[in-house]
């Protein structure tokens, strides 16, 4: 991106960056091959899936957290 400015944005923003890039796990297919291709757009390059998330990672701790919420109002 190009922060020019401190060295602790410069790191917050490599921080980001490399959880940006990274390949993450499908939660259709299982596999580790989730890509961001647009903001909040994720699509699985091995079973075609695609799926809204965060902007820098598919699943924000908001979600997480309201996912593990619903799935423990299912059990009951």
């Amino acid at each position: 991106m190009g922060s020019r400015y401190g060295r602790t944005i410069r790191k917050r923003e490599e921080k980001v960056l490399v959880v940006q890039r990274a390949k993450h796990g499908c939660p259709v297919c299982g596999k580790k091959n989730v890509k961001r291709k647009a903001n909040a757009l994720w699509i699985c390059n091995s079973c075609g899936a695609k799926f809204a998330g965060g902007a820098y990672a598919p699943e924000t701790a908001v979600g997480e957290t309201v996912r593990k919420f619903l799935e423990g109002q299912q059990t009951k």
